[in-house]
């Protein structure tokens, strides 16, 4: 059975890389990370993906906005990963969740169960 295949969109490579560790403990593959938005965007538009899960904020005012119309355009859901909380403004982003920083492996694993299945 072939893995799911998750796009990973943070600016801050610690936080890319410790997520890229837990989707593969998790059993996931990911594309990416992307650390930029140009990058984000040609994942986002020619990867065969399963889900995403997109920071909000990619740096420098810089908002992964695009990267979001570009996956609800092919129907791929995502998280979105954001330290703003409840207070992020986000609705119309089309998400199909949140995912609160800092989170946990088992943060992330329940978020993708959810989403997923």
């Amino acid at each position: 059975m072939a893995r799911r295949r998750i796009l990973v969109v943070d600016d801050e490579m610690l936080v890319a890389m410790m997520l890229e560790d837990m989707l593969a403990d998790l059993g996931y593959e990911v594309v990416g990370p992307c650390s930029t938005l140009n990058e984000a965007l040609e994942c986002a538009s020619t990867e065969q993906l399963d889900c995403g899960i997109i920071d909000l904020n990619l740096g420098r005012g810089v908002l992964s906005t695009p990267v979001a119309d570009v996956l609800n355009a092919r129907g791929v859901p995502f998280l979105l990963a954001t330290g703003y909380g409840a207070n992020a403004q986000t609705d119309a982003l089309g998400h199909s969740g949140l995912l609160g920083k800092p989170f946990s492996t088992s943060d992330v694993e329940a978020a993708l169960k959810s989403l997923l299945d």
